[in-house]
This record gives structure tokens, sequence and C-alpha cells, in this order.
């Protein structure tokens, strides 16, 4: 009798201890999922590319993760963007995010030679390997657009074009920012990887 009593005490301990070990892994479970959901509202946002603004460093359809925490922008990198509201467009189209590369920050000048496609920051010439169709020593920044050049990018702003010169409207046009210029409090966060396709996971340059 007092064996059955020592069995019987020994499975409900079992029991216990099943029991206990299911809820310390949902315990694990949940938390997880939490600082998951967290850091995706709070640090991290995935972002749909839309568009061929940025072949073929990104294609439309492609997935990236950007962040914006303690992030100040600085030349090469590759932006989301808002775009002001204060301007004259007001089709829908026009109020979605953007992303581009930022070509120069607050006190640089930017000049464009229309005629040859080359780009200039504080008179040097800018070697863009990231842009579509790069050949070496070929330049495409041929298209032009209202705003005009040289141009000194004013405090808290910065200047950006897409990689595909030929279809995008970036800061050629006084249609993005403020006559060309972003305002940084308009960046939403910069490129931090590719998550999609699966295939090209990792790091965008």
């Amino acid at each position: 009798m007092e064996e059955k009593n020592i069995e019987a005490q020994n499975t409900e301990v079992q029991s216990k201890s099943k029991i206990a070990n299911i809820y310390e892994w949902l315990d694990i479970f949940v938390s997880s999922i939490l600082i998951v959901v967290l850091l995706f509202t709070f640090v991290f946002r995935i972002v749909s590319i839309s568009g061929d603004s940025m072949n073929d460093t990104l294609i439309d359809g492609e997935r990236v993760i950007i962040t914006n925490m303690f992030y100040t922008p600085k030349k090469g990198d590759i932006v989301v963007l808002s775009r002001n509201m204060d301007n004259s467009i007001s089709d829908e189209v026009y109020k979605q995010p953007i992303i581009k590369r930022v070509i120069a920050t607050a006190g640089q000048t930017v000049n464009i030679d229309f005629e040859s496609g080359q780009v200039y920051v504080d008179g040097l010439l800018q070697d863009e390997p990231y842009i579509k169709n790069y050949v070496l020593n070929h330049y495409s920044t041929t298209n032009e657009y209202d705003v005009k050049f040289p141009l000194t990018v004013k405090e808290n702003c910065i200047f950006v074009l897409g990689d595909n010169r030929r279809v995008s409207l970036d800061s050629r046009s006084s249609q993005i920012g403020e006559d060309g210029q972003i305002n940084v409090k308009y960046v939403l966060g910069h490129t931090i990887c590719r998550i999609y396709p699966f295939n090209k996971i990792g790091a965008v340059k």
C-alpha cells in the first residue's frame, strides 16, 4: 500500500513537472513573440519595393528591413522617405513612401552635367558603380527636371537620386521634397538588408 502511495506521488510530481515545463516553454514563446512585435513596431520595419527607380540594386517586389534608430543619413545610404505633403501634388500615388540613395548631405554642393551624365559633389566627379547599366567612365545621369544646379544642400536636408537614373523621380525634381531637397525628418529609415527573395537575402550596397 505504501509503495503504491509513493508511486502515485511520483506520478503526480512528474505530471506537475511536465505541466511546469509546458508553461515555461509557453512563457518563452510568448515573450519571444512580444519582443519581435516590439522590435518591428519601434525599431525595424519591413518595406516592399515598388517601381523601377532603384534597379538593379533593388527590384520591384523585393522586401528590405529598414531602421531609423540612432540614424543620421550619410552619403551612399539607401533610405526610405515620406514625401513632403506641402507640395502641389495631390495624386495618392505621390503620397506613398519612396526609396532612393543619398548623394549629398547638408552643406555639400551637387552639380550635374546633363550632357555628359556626370554627377559632382563638392567638385569631385562621382564614380557610381551601383547605377543601372554601369560602365566604367560612362555616365548616365542625363535626364533633367526643373531643379537648377549647382545646388548646395540646405541644413537638415539631403539630396537623393535613384540608381536607375533614366526613370527615377528624385532630387532633380521640385516634386520631391523642398525644391528637390529632403528634410531629414522625412527619412523613415535606412536599408539594413534584403529579406526577399530568399535567394538574395543579405546586405544591400
